[in-house]
């Protein structure tokens, strides 16, 4: 398989969504009388999967097609443009914002679909085929979405989310196209990867928030040094086994890959904003744990089910070590539930956790 580099203008193309990323998870700080209400745990995920939609649908293309050249790189350059237009609108207020918003994420799908017959215009065989299905299809799901703007309340996002959902699902009801022209396996977890790594940078400056709220006290300096072993912890888990557990040379579609890695992105969100709520205490305890523990749940289950299929069979987790990992996390949760226990012991119990989980996986 052909080693294919990322390009440092994809690099900065990351770090203007990750302004995204992060103003869509601050979202979740939004906390009313210690509740965090469904309503704004579902605005985080309506603006966050467009955010993360639209820069799979540029990765993908920079994966089969991209080259680095004066086109691609015109190209990308526009597309950075409509980022900062759609990172500008992101707000709780999400109904103020909704113009901009839709501008910045039909813009950049856009020139992904547009991409794309460029590249039926230049490309033969099976590439050529892959280039037209993905070019032609996405157009659908773009008109749907557009078509929002004719609607008001409700039914503007029920449209703008139901062309969303057919632009999301249109790959994988192409696989059997997709699989004839495979991903670049070393590329595509190089870029979902460096893109995890920002993202968990999020946890990093929760830390810094937490140190940066109260005064330096033995609690905080202890809830701020349990945090920073979670954090390391989840990065020796995900990054060893990224270098030496997986088949890079696996030929796929690449779709385990990519819409695993939305529950991992979905879940570093949610764990950074929990890290600021747990320390300052301001959920209710029982939303606090089911916030926390739901979302080092949904981050253990994503990363299992990604690197299960990528891992080399040998390397592979048997069934009980998933046993052994899902009970410490049950355990520890039914024993927050029972004893009202401090944050600081909380944020430990975590720590352990993915102590071992980077023990057994590497």
């Amino acid at each position: 398989m052909i080693i294919k580099k990322v390009t440092w203008l994809e690099l900065f193309y990351d770090l203007l969504f990750v302004a995204a990323v992060s103003k869509a998870s601050h979202v979740l700080l939004h906390v009313e009388d210690e509740v965090l209400s469904l309503e704004t745990l579902g605005k985080f995920v309506l603006i966050f999967i467009p955010i993360w939609w639209a820069w799979v649908g540029q990765t993908l293309f920079v994966n089969r097609y991209g080259q680095d050249t004066v086109a691609h790189r015109i190209f990308l350059i526009i597309q950075l443009f409509f980022v900062l237009i759609m990172t500008a609108s992101l707000s709780v207020d999400f109904d103020a914002n909704y113009l901009p918003f839709l501008i910045g994420y039909l813009g950049l799908r856009i020139m992904t679909a547009v991409q794309y017959h460029y590249a039926h215009s230049k490309e033969s065989g099976h590439l050529r085929n892959t280039a037209r299905y993905l070019g032609t299809r996405f157009w659908i799901g773009l008109v749907i979405s557009a078509c929002s703007l004719f609607f008001d309340s409700w039914l503007r996002y029920a449209v703008l989310y139901a062309g969303i959902a057919l632009d999301i699902i249109l790959p994988l009801t192409g696989r059997r196209i997709l699989v004839k022209t495979p991903a670049n396996t070393h590329h595509l977890l190089e870029r979902f990867s460096l893109f995890a790594l920002i993202l968990l940078g999020e946890s990093v400056v929760s830390i810094l928030a937490v140190l940066q709220s109260s005064t330096w006290t033995g609690q905080s300096v202890g809830f701020a040094a349990l945090t920073f072993v979670l954090i390391i912890a989840m990065w020796w888990q995900y990054y060893d086994n990224l270098e030496k557990k997986v088949d890079m040379h696996i030929q796929t579609a690449g779709q385990t890959i990519i819409y695993g890695h939305l529950f991992i992105y979905l879940s570093l969100c949610m764990l950074a904003a929990s890290i600021q709520l747990l320390f300052l205490n301001k959920l209710h305890y029982d939303l606090m744990l089911n916030l926390l523990f739901g979302s080092v749940l949904l981050y253990f289950a994503s990363t299992t089910l990604v690197f299960h299929v990528y891992r080399h069979k040998q390397h592979r987790l048997g069934a009980k070590h998933l046993v052994l990992l899902t009970a410490i996390l049950i355990c520890f949760y039914v024993l927050d539930l029972v004893i009202h226990v401090p944050n600081v012991l909380i944020m430990g119990e975590l720590a352990l956790f993915f102590a071992v989980y980077a023990r057994i996986t590497t």
